[in-house]
């Protein structure tokens, strides 16, 4: 057995190492973000790779490809972050303008049919193998987590309030999609991301508000 399988037994069940610590740092993530901390991009980034790890042992073709895409966007979210607290400036937070919000929909809404019609096609994601019309709604909601994931790191990236409310649109799928299939532990997890998330909205937010006069992050 090599590193990349190296794990240990709960409950009859093998737990991977790479899977245990990427979920956890991917909560980290969160916690981090909450504080506008810099170590949100790195520990996101190790997150995916080892989830990214995790899925290609696991054979899980979809999900190794979100794993990365985050890590990209990480890369991203690192740079754009550094550029927005140049000089000593603290990272300014702010909800996104009309255009960025019909980008962020618009993203979401043709993103997810066009990766949707990738997954079912291809038979990248698990409810491809499902008969219909149950896998088309599957695949639909695996294409919805993985665009609207993507869209939402984006989002953190520019340092814009609504990344938290994509992220919320994301888990009322997730929660209660992992919990329908019998994932109890994935569906706990999004649990746990879906409280973080709303009190992650409520702070941004309320910073934002206190500081109206606040440079935004330089794109």
């Amino acid at each position: 057995m090599n590193w990349a399988e190296a794990g240990f037994e709960i409950f009859g069940t093998h737990v991977l190492w790479t899977d245990l610590v990427g979920n956890i740092a991917a909560l980290s993530t969160v916690l981090l973000a909450m504080r506008k901390s810099m170590w949100t991009w790195p520990v996101q980034f190790t997150g995916a790779v080892l989830l990214l790890i995790a899925s290609v042992n696991a054979g899980l073709t979809g999900n190794a490809l979100k794993q990365a895409l985050f890590g990209i966007l990480a890369v991203y979210g690192w740079w754009a972050w550094r550029r927005g607290t140049q000089g000593g400036r603290q990272l300014a937070v702010r909800p996104a303008d009309w255009r960025e919000r019909s980008l962020l929909i618009g993203a979401m809404l043709a993103g997810t049919a066009v990766v949707g019609l990738l997954f079912f096609f291809t038979g990248l994601s698990w409810g491809a193998h499902v008969p219909l019309p149950e896998g088309a709604f599957l695949v639909a909601a695996d294409a919805y987590i993985f665009v609207g994931s993507a869209v939402a790191t984006w989002a953190q990236g520019r340092a814009l309030v609504d990344f938290w409310i994509v992220w919320v649109a994301v888990d009322l799928v997730g929660v209660p999609l992992a919990f329908s299939s019998g994932l109890v532990v994935s569906g706990a997890v999004y649990g746990v991301f879906f409280v973080l998330v709303i009190i992650g909205f409520v702070k941004w937010l309320r910073e934002y508000r206190s500081a109206p006069l606040a440079v935004a992050v330089a794109q």
